[in-house]
């Protein structure tokens, strides 16, 4: 017994010397860098194959719940460290004045791989000054989804081609929504709210509440502003608009229930779609936007200033936003791709149960490829929410003149602030 009991003591002496010999030995140059995002804004999978392709790299991926953005503005006011990488959505703009906070990509190599990404997108996480504070993960292009059985039962065109060449202005889409209303005895409104239509079509303009000096041009004629209000007022009064607000339960049960016949919205509408309505599988369509293509949403990848590794960051950026990796993406997750080569990948071009087998990768890709350049400012948050809230107001009675002249008051009480 005893001889045992020495041979066991010297065997674990032996493996401990082993295994800590072969922990300090394994990667004693190994850089931790830790990762902000939020669930589903970057794919798992592709994070967790960082450290096969970097072996001197651990990444520690922090997913962030609640208000993410109030974190990182709270973390910016307050000086701390936060993380080495952190993701961004299409607020980054709101980050400008904080971008001596971040580095600059271009000095770590961006120019490099300018060209491979959608110019729009890449220009989004440019500062005026020209100092470039984040780098494309995917993006956000819009299109009309629509009922396909509504569509033909309102003797309407139901070939996206045909949909698109019929329904190409707002105008003529809202043409469009009166016969449909009327075919269908007024139980199926067109949309689903005014505010939607506002977003809409403020998203296919490169001109809305702020140039480059960060002035407020919502008041000029080359502002999409004031068009796309008196847009969105002339739907609602010509009783097009279900009142129900995106993606809520009513919106929901609408979808679901055949009482919304379309809505414009962004390429990621889709999952909402597909769960918010599963009896509905087979019958949605998806047709380029009436008055041109444009984007909502799409986030960014950015290295904070107090990192200690700004070249690793940019290298593990770099390879998780490259194209290969964003098709992965797409399949895994859903994230449309802001990669032009990403664009043009077979996966793009798959047919779809949900929409009767049409690829909507391709309306989508289409619409990706020509959103214009726009410039959001640091305010853009704020001004959209108090023309939105006042936009409402008008869908449940308000006269529009006054609730155009309260919007237009407090807009400006807001950039005092």
């Amino acid at each position: 017994m005893g001889k045992t009991r020495v041979y066991i003591f010297w065997l674990l002496i032996v493996v401990f010397m082993v295994s800590g010999c072969s922990s300090n030995s394994s990667n004693p140059n190994q850089k931790t860098l830790t990762l902000w995002y939020w669930n589903r804004g970057l794919d798992d999978k592709l994070i967790q194959a960082v450290q096969k392709q970097f072996p001197d790299v651990r990444i520690n991926a922090q997913k962030i719940g609640g208000d993410f953005k109030s974190k990182l503005k709270t973390t910016l006011a307050a000086g701390s460290s936060g993380p080495d990488i952190v993701a961004f959505n299409d607020w980054v703009t709101e980050l400008f004045p904080s971008a001596d906070r971040f580095y600059d990509l271009y000095e770590l190599g961006a120019k490099d791989i300018e060209p491979d990404y959608l110019d729009w997108k890449w220009q989004f996480g440019v500062t005026p000054e020209g100092k470039m504070i984040a780098m494309p993960i995917d993006t956000g292009p819009t299109a009309l989804f629509y009922r396909e059985d509504l569509f033909s039962q309102a003797g309407l065109p139901t070939d996206p081609e045909e949909v698109h060449k019929q329904m190409g202005t707002w105008e003529d889409y809202f043409k469009a929504g009166e016969k449909l209303q009327q075919s269908l005895g007024n139980k199926v409104k067109l949309t689903d709210n005014i505010g939607g239509i506002y977003t809409q079509i403020n998203a296919q303009s490169d001109k809305i509440y702020f140039d480059k000096k960060d002035d407020f041009i919502g008041e000029n004629s080359d502002s999409s502003m004031k068009k796309a209000w008196d847009l969105a007022v002339q739907a609602s009064q010509m009783g097009l608009i279900a009142n129900a607000n995106s993606f809520t339960s009513e919106w929901n049960a609408a979808m679901n229930n055949g009482k919304i016949a379309s809505f414009v919205g962004a390429v990621w509408c889709k999952q909402i779609l597909m769960d918010a309505a599963p009896d509905t599988a087979g019958k949605w369509r998806v047709a380029r936007a009436p008055g041109g293509d444009g984007n909502n949403g799409g986030s960014f990848l950015a290295i904070m200033k107090t990192s200690k590794y700004p070249k690793e960051s940019f290298e593990v950026m770099k390879w998780l936003m490259n194209p290969e990796n964003q098709v992965t993406a797409f399949k895994d997750i859903n994230l449309f791709p802001s990669a032009t080569q990403a664009l043009d990948a077979p996966v793009m071009k798959e047919k779809e149960d949900f929409f009767g087998g049409q690829s909507t990768g391709e309306i989508f890709t289409e619409s990706a490829r020509n959103v214009k350049p726009a410039y959001f400012g640091s305010k853009y948050a704020n001004l959209n929410g108090i023309v939105t809230r006042e936009l409402q107001s008008v869908s449940l009675g308000k006269d529009p003149n006054t609730a155009w002249d309260a919007a237009l008051k407090r807009l400006k009480k807001e950039l005092l602030r």
